[in-house]
């Protein structure tokens, strides 16, 4: 049947030949040069538009910057923290030791050196919290940077010119061609 509607209107089809393969496709629309043509723009209304999108694109890229750097800033200051809080913990060691030999003047000796030996697994074990939650904390920062970056990355691909129009008007135009 469909060969039947083909020899019908012969006016539809076209003969390629191919480097020697040769086929029947039908014939696509002729579009006149002159009405497919955009009247040309004017110059100086598109240098202006074009500065104005640069201006906003720089704007934008200043605005990404300093929250990147605050964000870096907020790190290195955590960092920092974190590191002087390891450093008093591992001060405080030894004068919590000296506490439990003091009172072994009136203790057993084998029971001041448990009470020792708790008291400095206690402060390794408070210092080891510290340092598990300041890096808890610096995961969490890590983590904010990185969904930001997916956001960046996420906005550069809608913000393609291809969006511009609609999707609904780009899905029926690739749906034509």
């Amino acid at each position: 049947m469909a060969s039947e509607a083909a020899h019908d209107n012969p006016d539809e089809w076209e003969l390629i030949n191919d480097d020697g393969f040769v086929y029947k496709r039908k014939k696509r629309p002729r579009l006149e040069p002159a009405a497919a043509a955009p009247p040309p723009p004017d110059p100086a209304a598109e240098r202006k538009h074009r500065l104005e999108r640069r201006k906003r694109a720089l704007l934008k890229l200043k605005e990404r910057y300093l929250e990147e750097i605050s964000r870096w800033e907020l790190l290195s200051n955590t960092l920092t923290a974190m590191e002087q809080n390891a450093t008093k913990q591992s001060m405080e060691l030894p004068t919590t030791s000296s506490d439990g030999a003091s009172s072994s003047g009136e203790i057993s000796a084998a029971d001041s050196s448990r009470r020792r030996l708790v008291g400095d697994l206690l402060a390794q074990v408070e210092a080891q919290e510290a340092i598990i939650t300041d890096l808890s904390n610096l995961c969490d920062v890590a983590e904010g940077l990185c969904s930001a970056q997916e956001g960046r990355f996420k906005q550069k691909l809608i913000d393609l010119p291809i969006w511009d129009p609609s999707p609904e008007e780009l899905m029926k135009a690739l749906g034509d061609g």
